[in-house]
């Protein structure tokens, strides 16, 4: 599992990260966010999570036919992953795309700087640079899962991904520790709600995942390569 989160991790000196929200609550470039709640991001800034989980998703303005002799413009969203504690982001704007966040969970903390900010703290700039990196490096793999052809495989492989990276162990393997619904699933893998839902019934008889608790996803410990 990866994080580059926890202020407690020899990587990141409880002293720099608690200087940072100490810097972000006296500049006010702090915001605590409910669930479902938009993120007024905006390009060109710097946003860190400093607890919760923060979902992307995208959007495309797309033409859709109408009653009308001219073209109706809808937008299109697909989840695009998470972004969780300790993690960076950034929002990037270049038409006809847009990219948007929202909170996943309840009180969920955000702050956020400009990119010269970081000149306060070269070793966090090194961290930041390398988490995003890492993100780069996932995405890759995203992108090599979506391109399998059955529906199935993108499901499965979509799955082991977000919780190789997020999960949490639990009794007999790891668990997502945020819940998604079929349809943001659907999104994320080019399928439908009520297919996602078919998969995911024949990837429970097979044993490949199942579920705890409030709905959460988990897979069995041999699925996921320890990282």
């Amino acid at each position: 599992m990866y994080s580059v989160s926890s202020p407690s991790e020899a990587s990141r000196p409880f002293l720099t990260w608690q200087r940072i929200l100490d810097w972000s609550q006296e500049h006010y470039r702090c915001r605590v966010f409910s669930k479902d709640e938009k993120i007024p991001a905006r390009p060109g800034l710097l946003y860190l999570v400093q607890k919760g989980s923060v979902r992307l998703v995208g959007s495309a303005q797309v033409s859709a036919t109408g009653n009308s002799r001219l073209p109706r413009i809808s937008p299109e969203e697909a989840f695009l992953g998470f972004v969780g504690a300790g993690q960076p982001f950034e929002i990037v704007a270049q038409s006809p795309f847009t990219l948007q966040s929202y909170a996943h969970v309840d009180q969920t903390s955000v702050v956020w700087m400009y990119w010269h900010d970081l000149d306060n703290w070269p070793h966090f700039r090194r961290e930041v640079l390398d988490a995003f990196r890492y993100q780069h490096q996932r995405k890759l793999l995203w992108l090599s899962t979506l391109g399998q052809r059955r529906t199935i495989d993108r499901l499965l492989g979509f799955l082991t991904l977000l919780i190789e990276e997020f999960g949490e162990p639990c009794e007999n393997g790891y668990f997502l520790p945020w819940s998604l619904t079929h349809a943001q699933i659907g999104s994320a893998i080019g399928s439908t709600r009520v297919t996602v839902t078919r998969l995911m019934g024949k990837l429970r008889q097979k044993g490949l995942i199942y579920t705890q608790g409030d709905n959460l996803l988990c897979l069995p410990a041999e699925s996921i390569a320890h990282r």
